[in-house]
């Protein structure tokens, strides 16, 4: 079997896509900024349930309402990852388990873009579902863990963002919030709102 070298040529034929966050304060406008998208290859994942901004923007969304539900999106918008084990997230299996609900993949040819609003509420989803895990308790005593929690919160979020970010040929776009503080200096900061972070 050959070494399977793509090509110069090859490599700038594939479509390519923008994977970029947008930040912001809360009402300064980051939805609104789904109306620049085209309405027919843009698919808005609602996460907010908070499109009045944007109601009278005709394109498709689903709104998933939980942290397995969102995880199921995203096998099924980025397809498998063949290098995990059978029983994790993003593995073949559950790609081929979702696309028994979801039904054909194909259907996702039409859009070029997923735009993603927000993580900030995606972390308080994936948060509610860590806190209900054997990780966010102690083995020893079996009383709550809050570590043990965020660092389960921590890494599933990292996980479906980055599995998400390869969806290849697709412009992703992640909205988030920013929150204005003040550092150990006392200097005015922005930082994203999202759970565990000041816990980190």
């Amino acid at each position: 079997m050959a070494l399977p070298i793509i090509t110069a040529d090859e490599r700038l034929r594939e479509k390519q896509g923008v994977k970029l966050v947008l930040l912001g304060k809360s009402g300064i406008g980051k939805t609104s900024q789904l109306k620049t998208l085209p309405e027919a290859s843009t698919l808005f994942v609602d996460l907010e349930a908070g499109d009045l901004a944007v109601k009278d923007w005709r394109g498709d969304c689903v709104r998933p309402s939980t942290w397995p539900e969102f995880r199921d999106l995203v096998v099924f918008l980025a397809g498998p990852n063949p290098a995990l084990p059978v029983d994790a997230p993003f593995s073949e299996a559950h790609y081929r388990h979702v696309c028994e609900r979801y039904g054909d993949p194909g259907q996702l040819a039409k859009y070029d873009t997923y735009f993603v609003d927000s993580i900030t509420v995606l972390a308080r989803l994936a948060l509610i579902w860590a806190k209900t895990q054997p990780q966010a308790y102690s083995e020893r005593t079996g009383k709550p863990d809050t570590r043990g929690a965020y660092g389960l919160l921590g890494s599933e979020l990292i996980g479906a963002l980055t599995h998400l970010q390869h969806a290849r040929g697709k412009h992703v776009v992640f909205v988030a919030i920013l929150d204005e503080r003040l550092d150990d200096f006392n200097r005015k900061v922005f930082v994203p709102q999202i759970e565990g972070a000041k816990t980190a």
